[in-house]
Protein backbone atom coordinates (compact mmCIF):
# COMPACT_ATOMS: atom_id res chain seq x y z
CA UNK A 1 0.00 0.00 0.00
CA UNK A 2 0.89 3.62 -1.08
CA UNK A 3 0.12 7.04 0.57
CA UNK A 4 -0.94 9.21 -2.25
CA UNK A 5 -2.20 12.40 -0.74
CA UNK A 6 -3.25 14.72 2.48
CA UNK A 7 -6.09 17.19 1.79
CA UNK A 8 -6.28 20.32 3.28
CA UNK A 9 -8.98 22.64 2.75
CA UNK A 10 -8.38 26.06 2.53
CA UNK A 11 -10.28 29.75 2.74
CA UNK A 12 -8.87 31.04 -0.69
CA UNK A 13 -7.34 28.58 -3.10
CA UNK A 14 -4.93 31.11 -4.87
CA UNK A 15 -3.50 32.15 -1.99
CA UNK A 16 -3.02 28.29 -1.02
CA UNK A 17 -0.97 27.58 -4.19
CA UNK A 18 1.12 30.78 -4.02
CA UNK A 19 1.85 30.15 -0.38
CA UNK A 20 2.77 26.28 -1.38
CA UNK A 21 4.55 26.95 -4.76
CA UNK A 22 6.62 29.69 -3.52
CA UNK A 23 7.54 28.83 -0.43
CA UNK A 24 8.39 24.89 -1.22
CA UNK A 25 8.67 24.75 -5.02
CA UNK A 26 5.39 22.59 -5.21
CA UNK A 27 3.41 23.00 -8.34
CA UNK A 28 -0.06 22.67 -9.43
CA UNK A 29 -0.26 19.08 -10.92
CA UNK A 30 -4.32 19.43 -11.88
CA UNK A 31 -6.70 22.10 -10.97
CA UNK A 32 -10.53 21.51 -11.56
CA UNK A 33 -14.24 22.42 -10.75
CA UNK A 34 -15.42 19.44 -8.00
CA UNK A 35 -18.85 20.49 -8.38
CA UNK A 36 -21.28 23.76 -7.37
CA UNK A 37 -18.70 26.08 -5.31
CA UNK A 38 -16.08 23.14 -4.95
CA UNK A 39 -12.52 23.79 -6.87
CA UNK A 40 -9.65 21.49 -6.25
CA UNK A 41 -5.93 21.65 -6.61
CA UNK A 42 -3.11 18.62 -6.37
CA UNK A 43 0.21 20.02 -5.95
CA UNK A 44 3.18 17.95 -6.24
CA UNK A 45 6.76 18.50 -7.85
CA UNK A 46 7.30 16.64 -11.22
CA UNK A 47 9.00 13.23 -9.82
CA UNK A 48 6.34 10.23 -9.84
CA UNK A 49 5.16 8.57 -7.35
CA UNK A 50 5.67 11.55 -4.93
CA UNK A 51 3.03 12.34 -1.92
CA UNK A 52 0.90 15.14 -3.28
CA UNK A 53 -1.32 17.91 -1.30
CA UNK A 54 -4.51 18.12 -2.52
CA UNK A 55 -6.13 21.26 -1.66
CA UNK A 56 -10.16 22.20 -1.39
CA UNK A 57 -11.69 25.18 -1.34
CA UNK A 58 -15.30 25.23 -0.84
CA UNK A 59 -17.12 28.76 -1.42
CA UNK A 60 -20.04 27.67 0.29
CA UNK A 61 -18.12 27.16 3.06
CA UNK A 62 -14.95 29.45 4.05
CA UNK A 63 -14.64 27.73 7.50
CA UNK A 64 -11.57 26.66 8.12
CA UNK A 65 -9.73 24.73 11.49
CA UNK A 66 -6.82 22.76 12.55
CA UNK A 67 -5.84 21.84 15.69
CA UNK A 68 -2.56 22.51 16.62
CA UNK A 69 -1.84 18.79 17.13
CA UNK A 70 -1.90 18.59 12.97
CA UNK A 71 0.35 19.23 10.81
CA UNK A 72 2.36 18.48 7.12
CA UNK A 73 5.98 17.93 7.01
CA UNK A 74 8.83 18.63 4.83
CA UNK A 75 12.31 17.24 4.82
CA UNK A 76 15.11 19.62 4.33
CA UNK A 77 18.73 19.82 3.36
CA UNK A 78 19.13 22.54 6.16
CA UNK A 79 17.02 23.95 8.89
CA UNK A 80 18.67 27.09 8.88
CA UNK A 81 18.57 28.00 5.00
CA UNK A 82 14.67 26.77 5.16
CA UNK A 83 14.06 29.58 8.26
CA UNK A 84 16.23 32.51 6.00
CA UNK A 85 13.61 31.92 3.36
CA UNK A 86 11.32 32.20 5.55
CA UNK A 87 12.46 34.99 7.29
CA UNK A 88 12.67 36.61 3.58
CA UNK A 89 8.96 36.04 3.16
CA UNK A 90 7.94 37.66 6.77
CA UNK A 91 6.40 34.37 7.60
CA UNK A 92 6.94 33.92 11.21
CA UNK A 93 7.95 31.31 12.81
CA UNK A 94 5.11 28.95 15.02
CA UNK A 95 7.47 26.82 16.85
CA UNK A 96 10.82 25.92 17.21
CA UNK A 97 13.58 25.26 15.58
CA UNK A 98 13.76 22.27 17.98
CA UNK A 99 16.54 19.63 18.11
CA UNK A 100 16.63 15.88 19.01
CA UNK A 101 19.40 13.41 18.60
CA UNK A 102 19.59 13.25 14.80
CA UNK A 103 16.95 15.57 14.09
CA UNK A 104 16.81 19.37 13.98
CA UNK A 105 12.96 21.04 12.94
CA UNK A 106 10.84 24.32 12.73
CA UNK A 107 7.23 24.81 12.52
CA UNK A 108 5.15 27.52 10.75
CA UNK A 109 1.30 28.07 10.04
CA UNK A 110 0.20 28.12 6.24
CA UNK A 111 -2.38 30.56 5.35
CA UNK A 112 -5.47 28.70 6.72
CA UNK A 113 -3.48 28.04 10.07
CA UNK A 114 -1.98 24.64 9.42
CA UNK A 115 1.22 23.71 10.99
CA UNK A 116 3.86 22.60 8.23
CA UNK A 117 7.10 21.79 9.46
CA UNK A 118 10.34 21.78 8.16
CA UNK A 119 12.38 18.53 9.24
CA UNK A 120 16.31 18.44 8.80
CA UNK A 121 18.09 14.77 9.55
CA UNK A 122 21.06 15.32 10.81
Amino acid sequence: MKFLWTAIYVRNLDESIAFYSELLGLKVLKRFSAGPGMEIAFMGNDISNETLIELLADSNNSTVNYSDFISIGFAVDSVDAMLEIVKSKNIPVHNGPFETPGSRFFCIKDPNGLNVQFFQQK
